[in-house]
């Protein structure tokens, strides 16, 4: 089965000067042989390439993007590759295969997913071609899907399920006229040439329909590392081989065992895997909701198109009931869209024209002309992909323990076995009266020793389940994380579910997370002979060059009165200070208290007046001339609606709130009183919010920190956890482990009910999966458990694993105040 050879890498592109640029270079990197799929992003600088490296080089990609006339940069030499895995039984399997890849050249991170059936590789392609990626996968004793399973996820699950399907219906299908068999046999009338009879009807359950599981076990075998379906080979073709010896000795039948066993084993397999795929099913209906042709503005009119030739820059036009193609800004028209696809909103939001849309959701009213401003991986749609993909490889630290042990346990079982079988033909009265002091219904100690030893290694072998532990985690976070994407939580990275359980403290940024972050003006004072109108005039001058929410409320207030605005000359921005710059030969200065006094201004003659407004919990911004004051402009930033109600459920969830601001003390204190937050500290500016971060580790352990994702970053990777606060298609924040598509707070609460539900749901698979394997293989070494019951013990145990994880879909996430409870 041939690798698919697609890769994709992201080349750095200078010199492009609009989004025509942009639009020029793609459609020549889309004409290319060998190049499948290509977005430029004039924004970012980047092109985006999904290409087949056996038809083109790396370097012929840079030369087609500099004979365009731009220059070029590759981003690091190595990439990410996804494969989808075939041949994986148990997590022992996974991890087998882990090892493998981990030990090869060119391999730079290996990590194989047992629930998901993916390997995801970060490698260097001019060290390690394809060819030798799959000749190591199957080496190892698994398959890689075909190239264009790669791209679809639901087809090798489908294809999976089916065959497995078909093997259980083969097994079935034999099994059970043996079992009636026996008991006519047993109870009714002896048949005549019984032996031979379920001997060659045996061998289609046993061999034909388990065929995949014992050559499954045999490369395991080949490859040093033993996974569960040695334990079960070893549990249905021992007894059924030694049922030969039964013609000549009088050892019983063994067929009816192992057929049932293998018939258990594979109903098993086929409920899992069905569990599996519903528990996956969050990507399958992410890849659905993508539209697939989009109908753009053309010179010779309307034109219908493939969603993959769409160009950015392309009007789009799309009518009502209609899904909007990709992402985009409305150009013309006004309608209500159904966002809840993103946001898990159900209320229609209303777009007119200069407002942003997200690809794949639907325009329930008015036409809207969209121009395409994101397309291919760069959209909405496609980050969201990628992020819950991301969840849904990644490792909780509660896993590794268990990767450990799982690593250990076959061999361990086996050890276990040939135990139980000494140990029974070495102190068999001790078993016998064991078994008969319980006195199963099942129980039989009339059979020979040999019998007897017999039945409990293979009741060993079969009950033993490495598979409970290997999908505790994966399973879990997978629900988890589709919930998340359901609802607008998108979860990165799977450790900050563990780690938002064990969280002490929530941090939190006030401009534009606890704010709208769209402050007005509430106060104007002019000092000495200036008039009000020359302040806002003067200060309005200085801050429409600048970019700070704060700056822009009084450009806006200078333009709601009409007031002509100067550029500034010699404009400085001082970071979490003020501006200064020269307005008509004037030296202008606006910022704060300490901002002046650094440049050697004094305000304390109007201390009075900016006490009073910092305690009413406004932002003070004094404006100077020259080396005088000439007044003071207050502006304020209204809380969020959700705000109050937020801090208050996360009192009452037992975490700590703060509250980081750049505010001075006054006015921090002032908001966090509105809030009810305790903690607050004020003043600090961007880079020392990582230090604030660090001494609220040193207190708390584990921190939170909810920002806007831009300014916050630094603090967001120091975090314990960051999480980002989106807004509408701005979701791919690096710095972030979780990010909020809405944009308001509700999505705090709902994180943190989803990474509690969702650990909390690990722990119970984990003390599940420990508590079965440690009472039932002691019971089976006693002879307690026949290895039939053994057998479908086993297929339970996995499936009650995946069938618990499913459950988080019943936990309601809503915060406590959306369901009408007090808080």
């Amino acid at each position: 089965m041939a690798l698919a050879t697609t890769r994709e890498i992201t080349i750095g592109v200078s010199g492009m000067s609009c989004t025509a640029c942009a639009a020029g270079l793609n459609r020549v990197l889309q004409q290319e042989q060998g190049v499948l799929e290509a977005t430029v992003n004039f924004s970012t600088g980047q092109a985006y390439l999904k290409y087949d490296p056996e038809m083109i080089a790396i370097e012929r990609l840079q030369e087609l993007i500099e004979e365009a006339g731009y220059e070029t940069d590759i981003r690091g030499e190595q990439e990410e590759l996804k494969l989808k895995i075939g041949g994986m039984t148990c997590s022992s399997c996974a991890q087998s295969l882990e090892k493998a890849l981990q030990g090869e050249e060119g391999i730079a991170g290996a990590r194989v997913n047992f629930a998901t059936a993916t390997a995801s590789l970060i490698l260097d392609p001019r060290r390690i071609s394809p060819g030798r990626i799959e000749e190591v996968i199957e080496a190892a004793g698994f398959s890689v899907a075909e190239k264009e399973e790669q791209e679809t996820a639901a087809h090798p699950e489908e294809k999976h399920l089916a065959r497995t399907a078909g093997r259980m219906w083969l097994a079935a299908g034999f099994a059970i006229p043996i079992m009636v068999l026996m008991m006519v046999h047993m109870f009714i009338i002896p048949i005549p040439y019984y032996f031979p009879l379920i001997f060659l009807l045996g061998f289609v359950p046993v061999v034909v329909a388990g065929w995949e599981t014992h050559r499954s076990s045999l490369r395991a075998l080949r490859n040093r590392a033993p996974n569960m379906d040695t334990l079960v080979s070893l549990g249905s073709i021992v007894p059924y081989s030694l049922n030969i010896l039964a013609f000549w000795l009088p050892l019983g039948s063994f067929v009816e065992m192992a057929a049932s066993i293998m018939t258990f084993h594979l109903v098993g397999r086929f409920l899992e895997a069905r569990a599996r795929g519903r528990a996956s099913q969050a990507i399958k209906k992410l890849l659905e909701l993508g539209a697939r042709t989009a109908r753009i503005i053309t010179a010779e009119g309307e034109q219908e198109v493939p969603i993959e030739e769409l160009n950015v820059g392309d009007i789009m036009v799309v009518r009502p009931g209609e899904k909007i193609p990709t992402d985009g800004q409305v150009e013309q028209g006004s309608s209500t869209v159904d966002e809840s696809m993103a946001t898990g909103e159900s209320i229609p939001v209303e777009k007119t024209a200069g407002e942003e849309v997200i690809g794949g959701t639907i325009n329930k009213q008015g036409v809207l002309q969209v121009q395409a401003t994101r397309i291919g991986r760069d959209t909405f749609l496609s980050q969201v992909i990628k992020m819950v993909e991301e969840a849904q490889s990644s490792r909780v630290p509660i896993q590794e323990f268990a990767d450990r042990v799982t690593g250990y346990f076959v061999p361990v079982v086996l050890i276990l076995a040939a135990g139980a079988f000494a140990s029974w033909m070495l102190f068999p009265e001790f078993h016998i009266g064991v078994v008969e002091f319980f006195n199963f219904p099942w129980s039989n100690t009339d059979l020979p020793l040999f019998s007897l030893a017999l039945l409990a290694t293979i009741a060993v072998f079969v009950i033993s389940c490495p598979c409970a532990l290997g999908l505790a985690t994966p399973t879990a976070i997978m629900v988890g994380s589709g919930i998340g994407a359901e609802k607008g939580v998108l979860i990165k990275r799977g450790e900050a579910i563990q780690n938002i359980r064990e969280a002490g403290m929530i941090a939190l940024d006030k401009t534009g997370t606890l704010t709208r972050g769209q402050p007005v003006v509430t106060d104007l004072e002019a000092v000495a002979d200036w008039s009000p109108e020359q302040v806002l005039t003067l200060a309005g001058g200085l801050e429409n060059v600048s970019e700070h929410p704060l700056g822009q409320a009084v450009v806006e207030r200078a333009r709601e009165q009409g007031l002509e605005l100067v550029s500034p000359a010699n404009f400085q921005a001082h970071t979490g200070r003020g501006v200064e710059g020269e307005i008509e030969g004037q030296r202008v200065l606006a910022g704060s208290r300490r901002f002046l006094a650094e440049q050697g201004i004094e305000s304390d003659s109007h201390e009075e007046i900016i006490e009073g407004l910092e305690q009413e919990g406004k932002t003070v911004i004094l404006v100077a001339v020259g080396d005088q004051m000439a007044g003071i402009i207050a502006v304020a930033d209204t809380l969020k609606d959700e705000a109050v109600n937020t801090v208050a459920e996360l009192e009452e969830m037992g975490l700590a709130t703060a509250l980081i601001s750049g505010d001075n003390q006054r006015t921090a204190e002032a908001i966090a009183r509105q809030l009810g937050i305790k903690r607050v500290l004020a003043e600090v500016l961007p880079e020392g919010k990582v230090e604030e971060i660090k001494k609220l580790q040193q207190e708390y352990g584990v921190v939170v920190m909810v920002g806007d994702g831009i300014n916050d970053a630094p603090a967001l990777q120091q975090a314990n956890v960051g999480l980002a606060i989106g807004t509408g298609t701005d979701i791919a924040i690096e710095a972030a482990d979780i990010t909020l598509v809405r944009g308001d707070l509700d999505g705090v609460i709902k994180t943190i009910k989803l990474a509690r539900a969702t650990f909390g749901k690990i722990r119970q698979n984990y003390f599940w999966a420990w508590f079965y394997n440690g009472v039932a293989i002691p019971a089976a070494f006693l002879g307690l458990i026949h290895p039939i019951i053994g057998a479908a013990a086993m297929a339970l145990s996995s499936l009650n694993v995946v069938l618990n994880s499913l459950r988080l879909r019943r936990v309601s996430i809503e915060p406590g105040y959306r369901q009408g409870k007090e808080v």
